[in-house]
């Protein structure tokens, strides 16, 4: 029985909502408003600028008006592109761009239920991948398509506990779906399905030492998927059946600082952490028991810095600017076709306009510089050997709305 291109299913699962390549290290998508886009995201643990951080800390909701709709759009091109050399040689190109152009929504609804109640329930997609070669390409018996898809439905709730303090929880009921290829030889091209339901929680702080200073601390937990669906071959229908793989989406925890240093100045910083390291192995099981496919993964723990500043120009426009540094979890010994994955360094920049005294539009853009990334690696006695070059540019737009 030809052996199971083993990193499939695992990528496959994580990738977010509709995103081609994911814009984070790894496979997460920070990429959860168009508001924080234009900062590299910093700070959004504390700046509880809109119902977005029903996200990225559920306790910032106690900032909000009464009732506030926030929807966000992101326009995501990623690229790709391999170049370097099988053993033993089996023709084929280095596989073009493996990344294409997505589109990514998000969507959140926050209201005061009480003076210092808050519930909030936001749609958004925390992972996601997609790779996709030409199908000929050298590197066909380790990956031609690897897609995932999420969906994260988040309701939560905030207290304000006092002046400074103020508290958050939410609960993540989350999809997972994921589809991958590759050449297997005489049984033809492989394809695997696979999805899940799963669950999972996050928690925030938000402390307010001054009247222009916040400080956030959120967290958000693991989600534990067991895969199901089935592998089928377009050339040997004998080898068709189900599988399934356990899949656990890593937790991760924010510290960030808003402070309003004058009337026209914020600053804004962040620390994140991912536990990546969960990502020991990935095993792939038939249903009748016996392994179709284990890969040693041996990931990282990670962590993204960044830096980011608004400049308000005037009572109607805001500009924003930030950086940041995304480790990447993978190392050039683990590294597969299908997650090519390294560090990249953003540069951003948008701002937001007061359409009326109710509603804003916010945009952003950002550009990321992805560092070249080595790989050689070995899988059903076939070496693929050389260099990735990528890089991925972002352009953001969001409508907010108060009621």
């Amino acid at each position: 029985m030809p052996s199971f291109p083993r990193k499939q299913l695992m990528l496959g699962l994580a990738l977010a909502g509709f995103a081609d390549l994911s814009q984070a290290a790894g496979f997460a998508l920070v990429e959860q408003n168009a508001s924080g886009l234009g900062n590299a995201y910093a700070g959004q643990a504390a700046s509880a600028q809109d119902a977005s951080t029903i996200f990225f800390n559920p306790a910032g909701m106690t900032l909000l008006p009464d009732r506030q709709l926030v929807l966000a759009g992101h326009l995501i091109k990623p690229q790709a592109r391999f170049n370097g050399t099988v053993s033993p040689a089996i023709g084929g190109g280095n596989g073009g761009d493996a990344g294409d152009l997505a589109f990514v929504p998000n969507a959140y609804f926050a209201f005061r239920l009480t003076p210092d109640v808050h519930l909030g329930i936001g749609m958004n997609a925390p992972f996601g991948l997609k790779t996709e070669y030409d199908s000929t390409w050298k590197g066909r018996t380790e990956a031609i398509k690897s897609e995932l898809k999420t969906v994260n439905l988040n309701p939560s709730i905030a207290w304000k506990a006092s002046e400074s303090l103020s508290l958050g929880a939410g609960l993540s009921i989350q999809y997972a779906e994921a589809t991958l290829t590759n050449f297997a030889g005489a049984p033809g091209t492989v394809k695997v399905r696979g999805d899940d339901y799963g669950w999972g929680f996050n928690l925030g702080v938000l402390w307010q030492p001054g009247e222009a200073t916040r400080i956030g601390l959120a967290y958000r937990s693991e989600v534990d998927h067991t895969l199901e669906g089935d592998a089928t071959f377009s050339a040997a229908a004998a080898s068709n059946g189900g599988v399934t793989a356990d899949l656990t989406l890593p937790d991760s925890a924010s510290l960030s600082l808003f402070h309003k240093l004058n009337t026209q100045w914020d600053l804004l910083a962040d620390v994140t952490w991912t536990g990546w390291s969960d990502f020991k192995e990935l095993r792939i099981v038939r249903n009748n028991g016996s392994t179709l496919g284990l890969t040693t993964e041996n990931w990282d723990d990670t962590y993204r810095y960044s830096l980011g500043a608004n400049y308000h120009l005037n009572d109607k426009v805001i500009l924003r600017g930030g950086v940041a540094y995304d480790q990447t979890p993978v190392s050039d010994a683990y590294r597969t076709a299908r997650i090519p994955d390294g560090d990249r360094t953003w540069i951003a920049f948008g701002g937001q306009y007061h359409v009326s005294d109710r509603s804003t539009l916010d945009f952003g853009y950002a550009h990321l510089f992805i560092r070249d990334t080595r790989i050689n690696k070995t899988e059903s006695g076939v070496t693929l050997s050389g260099t990735y070059e990528g890089a991925v540019d972002i352009l953001s737009a969001q409508f907010t709305h108060n009621f």
